[in-house]
């Protein structure tokens, strides 16, 4: 247990004992002054009782540098404590490098994963101890939220874009998985489980669920399924651009404007095609938008980003 505190959920990331570290400096800091604060709010009720002998002239002595000194300090404490916060929120925005990045779906009401060689869950994510771990969420329908108490990561999976959370499991164990957010009747019910797994164990489990295609090689075969490859590839007769290593990368728009090729502009390229054309091309490209779903989605994207080479990912 965090602490030694029996109702605090036990730490089971790395990313938990800087959060309850920050949470339980706040809820202190919080105590104390709270504590001062209903000191002088007793101290001066019962100096200024009725019937005592106070002073109530009403003349009033001020000090410039206490006023100084009580504004500079509340201040350090408020630029510490953001301080405290933006470095853990960096830490959380930046994985590492090698993580192992699975593919998660919210939908009412149950929670879908696709590993990278394959295998599928539902209601359940295993990962191995000690190696970091990208969610890449999304959402078939309403806001839902990723939940790991006892890893401290809180994601909300929105639909029409897609949400990173990352964790590095510290000791083995089967933790509760919730959506934290409201999101239809069976809310309550849409709870599962992340099994962490020391590596050899979890090696064995992949093992044992088999293998398929990745994400990436289930969205080239829908991406030829769809008639993509019959515009985008270079042998073809019809103008597209070209998609090998445009992850990453800038793009010139037909509006004279350039914008990055990142999650956000390969969905809209794929939804909402006519809002930013490739400059020297024409707005030919129909909407996908109704056509696929977003775990069809989820694969055209890891496709898309696939072609790219890893040094180029945002």
């Amino acid at each position: 247990m965090s602490f030694g505190i029996p109702f605090a959920p036990e730490q089971a990331s790395s990313l938990a004992p800087g959060v309850d570290h920050l949470f339980y400096a706040l809820l202190a800091f919080t105590f104390a002054l709270g504590i001062f604060l209903s000191a002088l709010v007793i101290g001066y009720s019962v100096k200024y009782r009725a019937g005592s002998p106070a002073d109530r002239s009403g003349e009033r002595s001020r000090s410039a540098p206490l006023e100084i000194a009580w504004t500079t300090a509340t201040l350090v404490v408020a630029f510490a404590i953001f301080a405290w916060g933006a470095v853990l929120f960096m830490g959380r925005e930046h994985p590492p490098a090698d993580a192992i990045e699975i593919a998660g779906l919210g939908k009412q009401w149950m929670w879908q994963f696709r590993h990278p060689g394959g295998q599928r869950e539902i209601d359940e994510l295993h990962v191995p101890v000690g190696r970091a771990v990208v969610v890449s969420l999304a959402s078939q329908d309403v806001i839902h939220s990723f939940f790991v108490p006892a890893f401290r990561v809180k994601q909300d999976a929105v639909p029409g874009r897609t949400t990173h959370v990352w964790f590095t499991a510290t000791e083995p164990g089967r933790f509760h998985l919730f959506c934290a957010e409201y999101c239809g009747t069976e809310h309550s019910g849409m709870v599962g489980w992340v099994v962490a797994m020391q590596p050899e164990d979890y090696a064995a489990w992949l093992e044992r669920q088999g293998s398929g295609d990745t994400l990436a090689q289930q969205g080239e075969k829908l991406f030829r399924a769809l008639g993509c490859s019959g515009c985008h590839e270079n042998s073809t007769a019809v103008r597209a651009p070209d998609l090998h290593g445009v992850y990453g990368r800038p793009v010139a728009l037909a509006n004279s404007q350039t914008v990055m090729a990142d999650e956000r502009y390969l969905r809209d390229s794929i939804l909402q095609p006519a809002r930013e054309v490739a400059a020297g091309y024409e707005p030919v490209m129909p909407s996908f938008d109704g056509l696929v779903d977003e775990g069809e989605l989820q694969m055209l994207l890891s496709y898309l980003k696939s072609l790219s080479p890893k040094e180029a990912s945002p």
